[in-house]
């Protein structure tokens, strides 16, 4: 890790108070870099970078949804499997005010108002994930069964 101050963020915050262990990994923010550019920026495969998505139902509530970073979410899949007509994401605008976080430095953990979240199985199995920890350029690394036991995702099958 460099010299430079990592900011502690409410996401880190929750994990603490969670104990929760994890790790720090800073890396350059590119914009619409995503998670390809995270992944070879830590030198870990983009399966087990986490993509936080903000995304509303036909009614306007909002929700999140954890994904692979190599893999999309199939919006009809995963309206059917909520029993709602349509999904899409948010417009960056509702998802920086819901969630409190800037858009490329969404964390699902510590976010202004509790939505609930989706988490693609397939996520499930990985031993240990890397997300968002609040901030543009900054991810963490933690166990799964950590985020499961913090967050109480509701698993869905959702990857295309």
């Amino acid at each position: 890790m460099s010299s430079q101050k990592i900011p502690v963020t409410p996401a880190i915050r929750q994990l603490k108070a969670g104990a929760v262990s994890f790790s720090l990994h800073p890396y350059a923010y590119e914009e619409k870099g995503g998670t390809a550019t995270a992944s070879a920026a830590l030198g870990v495969v983009e399966h087990q970078v986490i993509k936080t998505l903000v995304m509303e139902e036909d009614s306007r509530n909002a929700f999140i949804v954890l994904m692979h970073g190599d893999k999309q979410v199939s919006a009809k899949a995963l309206a059917r499997q909520m029993g709602v007509k349509t999904v899409q994401p948010c417009t960056p605008q509702k998802a920086e005010k819901i969630t409190g976080y800037t858009v490329g430095g969404i964390s699902p953990f510590g976010t202004r108002l509790l939505l609930p979240i989706y988490m693609e199985a397939s996520i499930a199995a990985l031993p240990e994930i890397y997300i968002n920890a609040g901030k543009r350029g900054l991810l963490l690394s933690m166990k799964t069964r950590d985020l499961i036991r913090i967050l109480h995702p509701v698993l869905v099958d959702v990857a295309i």
